[in-house]
């Protein structure tokens, strides 16, 4: 797995194995196609970070910063890997918290893209988008 395009492109991205199932290439090229009018300076949401890809490709076509929500341990063994080996200090912050109390807790206009790419069969998408409609 490898960051696809920007300034980053190329780089190769530590993947835990097991059951974490890191956001495809194809998958992450479409979405940063879709959200590229929007990334230059842009504040970046990464939940379910799993190994930073979607965060990390959205720093690498022009985002400022970006914040990282995992809690899986060996995923967050390779985030933390991932956002080491980027060299971006200063630029981004990693959290090891459950993604549906952090976005409880957050405030509006904190940032200015949130990208989640939940754990495939359980019902975290359905409660991240009830408690992501409750932010005030």
């Amino acid at each position: 797995m490898r960051i696809v395009a920007g300034d980053w492109a190329g780089r190769h991205l530590t993947s835990p194995g097991g059951r974490v199932r890191p956001t495809s290439e194809a998958l992450r090229e479409l979405w940063m196609e879709l959200l590229e009018d929007d990334l230059e300076d842009a504040r970046v949401l990464d939940l379910f970070a799993g190994t930073g890809a979607l965060g990390l490709e959205a720093l690498s076509r022009g985002a400022a910063r970006a914040d990282f929500v995992e809690n899986h341990p060996s995923a967050l063994h390779s985030l933390k890997a991932n956002v080491a080996a980027m060299r971006a200090k200063g630029r981004i912050r990693v959290f090891k918290k459950d993604v549906v109390p952090f976005v409880a807790a957050l405030d509006e206009g904190r940032y200015d893209i949130a990208l989640a790419d939940p754990p495939y069969a359980s019902a975290l998408a359905e409660r991240l988008v009830k408690s992501w409609l409750e932010v005030p």
